[in-house]
């Protein structure tokens, strides 16, 4: 079964998932050649008993247009999380879950998924772009930024914080990132 690599990015009220809550999540699924197979977004309700942290707050407080589009259409967690999980499986391979940082994104997405979806068809298959990039480019951790990765590796799409954009956005560089890599590692004839 072929490798799904599902580019996501969410955006949330505060850091800490299962303290603070998701605003919106959005996917981009593509196969290794850089084909945009589906996407899917949702914009959640904000948990019961959870509070916005006032330093992601803030920042939101600069970020009008995004803000707004998060808040647009809003689903229960319950309901976004199990259509997400049908989009999941319907899917025509494995899915990876590809995010920049994925510690974050990841972290949303799994609590989501065990707490109002009951599994995580993920498991823990996450790729983390900027390791991947740490990797190909032979450099610390912290040197691989945005900024120091190759011009070939970006598509000409803005981040705009809105959670599908952004998914979109990074799912075109991670395949540029992994043609690149496999491209590589091909013997010479």
């Amino acid at each position: 079964m072929q490798e799904i690599y599902v580019s996501t990015d969410v955006e949330t009220d505060g850091p800490v998932a299962g303290r603070h809550s998701m605003l919106s999540m959005g996917s981009a699924a593509y196969a290794a050649d850089k084909k945009l197979l589906s996407t899917f977004s949702a914009n959640l309700e904000t948990l019961p008993g959870f509070t916005a942290d006032p330093v992601t707050a803030a920042w939101w407080a600069t970020q009008p247009e995004a803000w707004s589009a998060c808040r647009q259409n809003l689903e229960t967690p319950a309901a976004a999380m199990l259509r997400y999980l049908a989009w999941l499986k319907a899917l025509p391979g494995r899915p990876v879950f590809v995010a920049y940082p994925v510690v974050f994104d990841f972290s949303f997405v799994y609590w989501y998924l065990t707490q109002f979806a009951g599994e995580n068809p993920f498991g823990y298959s996450a790729i983390d772009i900027k390791t991947y990039a740490m990797a190909m480019l032979r450099k610390p951790y912290r040197a691989c930024g945005k900024r120091s990765m190759p011009a070939g590796w970006f598509d000409p799409f803005a981040h705009t914080h809105v959670a599908l954009d952004d998914a979109i956005e990074q799912g075109a560089l991670f395949c540029n990132m992994l043609r690149a890599n496999l491209e590589s590692a091909e013997p010479e004839h």
